[in-house]
């Protein structure tokens, strides 16, 4: 279960009232990388093969992802590392060290106005109206939903997707992500790592995240509510603006 019950006062129009209330649960995970402790990840407990594969793809760690087991809060993921970033690895057991620059995403995917509508309605999940103490995201491709992701950390929903999509062969070139959390600069890069095209999210995003995107060659959608979003970057992949 990814949730728990705990009892509260809330008091609405100055009226005090006990309840009980849905709140999501946090664990913490220790990730390995070909065997050597790289980091611990603070996640909701669902889809953690998923969550292994997509941060050592989104972290430029790899480009590929050969095997993930998950026994525990133990994930183990093997993947083919360049031997300078290994014994980087190995020497710092850090991820604040180990970076990698992304390069621009070549894709030639496009997507319609329609479609970002479609995306958008589908970015909520059943723990997020329950709950909202989740973030979001779902993964589209060739014309549908194919992954979604609830976690405590807007990160880890990217992660998983994309994730999902590495372990089941996708490619994420002809991918679209749908999120719900901000996108800074740090969340943009993931994308870059992983190739994805076009992303769209609920919120906003910041001055380093445009650039970020414009850099790498990502069509960046943000306010995505109801019947209006914004473009910020490579517009040419929605194709009916």
């Amino acid at each position: 279960m990814n949730t728990i019950r705990f009892t509260g006062i809330q008091v609405r129009e100055g009226k005090a009232a006990p309840i009980e209330d849905t709140v999501v649960k946090e664990e913490r995970f220790s990730l390995f990388l070909n065997d050597l402790h790289f980091t611990d990840l603070v996640a909701s407990a669902n889809q953690a093969r998923e969550l292994g594969a997509g941060f050592v793809i989104c972290q430029g760690l790899s480009k590929e992802v050969d095997a993930v087991e998950v026994t525990g809060k133990e994930i183990r993921v093997r993947a083919r590392i360049a031997g300078s970033m290994e014994k980087e690895i190995e020497t710092t057991g850090s991820i604040g060290v180990i970076r990698r620059p992304p390069g621009e995403v070549v894709s030639d995917h496009s997507i319609t106005i329609a479609e970002v509508y479609g995306i958008t309605r589908e970015i909520v999940t059943d723990l997020w109206r329950q709950t909202g103490g989740v973030h979001c995201s779902v993964l589209f491709h060739a014309g549908e939903i194919v992954a979604r992701s609830s976690d405590v950390g807007r990160h880890n929903t990217v992660d998983k997707v994309i994730g999902h999509a590495v372990l089941s062969r996708i490619p994420l070139s002809e991918c679209v992500i749908g999120c719900t959390g901000r996108q800074p600069r740090d969340m943009v890069v993931k994308y870059a790592h992983a190739g994805v095209p076009v992303v769209i999210s609920r919120a906003a995003t910041t001055d380093q995240g445009i650039a970020a995107a414009d850099e790498f060659g990502i069509t960046l959608i943000c306010f995505s509510r109801q019947e209006r979003f914004t473009v910020y970057t490579h517009p040419c992949r929605v194709r009916d603006l």
